[in-house]
């Protein structure tokens, strides 16, 4: 299965650390943020990395060249960061079956292989994982909405005022009916062609998606204040289920 890696983005809430530099070269326990991802990608048996580059492009192409321990990668431009479903159109020549989809700026320690395992043995047309967040982090996220009966319905991407803490958590797999999603996408609110609104779309065509809760921890690299929890939660100075609030809402989502 190819992986793509989404590392287009400026980052421009991690400045001045991204003044030099695209957020994916970010260091995080001495390496870089793209570095965990491969790291994580190779483990899940990922045979091609596609990475989607754009931002100072040429700090990633010459750190990491055309292969990473061993797995080759390809290169695709983003030449104006339009939102996420528009930096997948970017990579739809490199794919012809599942694959995985990862956003360059996130570090796990978590069941990412529960969904890649569920992709193959079902074949949804996406599969993804969701956590539930502090309500007042909810809105940096994609929000999913879910019925009485744990089901998400829809997702709504960045909303200024979330009606859920239930957000996805930047790790998918997709069939190839992704890229026809993607291309029927209108601009949002915010000017972007957003993934959460092909998701919708294949939700609302009766598409199979399958939805599993993260198990472990992420962090998604915005702030500075990321990289530094980020750095130690890897190292184990920091017990992840200390931090867990009891006034979180838990809904079932499998």
């Amino acid at each position: 299965m190819k992986a793509v890696v989404l590392a287009a983005g400026k980052g421009t809430r991690l400045r001045p650390l991204t003044d030099d530099k695209p957020k994916g070269m970010v260091e995080v326990d001495g390496k870089p943020i793209l570095a965990h991802c491969f790291e994580q990608l190779a483990e899940l048996g990922a045979e091609e990395f596609i990475v989607v580059v754009g931002y100072k492009k040429e700090a990633i192409i010459s750190h990491f060249g055309d292969s990473f321990e061993g797995i080759p990668i390809t290169y695709s431009h983003q030449r104006e960061q339009k939102g996420l479903a528009h930096a997948l159109i970017t990579v739809e020549e490199h794919i012809d079956d599942d694959f995985i989809l990862m956003l360059g700026d996130n570090i796990f320690q978590a069941n990412l292989s529960d969904v890649v395992k569920r992709q193959q043995e079902e074949r949804a047309d996406a599969a993804f994982l969701v956590e539930e967040v502090p309500w007042e982090e909810a809105s940096r996220y994609g929000v999913c909405r879910t019925n009485p009966y744990g089901e998400i319905t829809d997702v709504v991407e960045k909303p200024d005022e979330p009606e859920s803490n239930l957000v996805m958590t930047g790790f998918y797999t997709f069939t190839p009916a992704i890229f026809h999603a993607c291309h029927l996408v209108q601009p949002s609110a915010r000017g972007e062609y957003e993934i959460s609104d092909a998701i919708n779309l294949l939700i609302q065509s009766g598409r199979t998606i399958d939805v599993l809760r993260l198990k472990g921890w992420r962090v998604d690299v915005g702030y500075p204040e990321d990289r530094e929890r980020a750095t130690k939660l890897l190292r184990g100075e920091i017990d992840v289920e200390s931090e867990e609030s009891d006034d979180i809402e838990q809904i079932s989502v499998e």
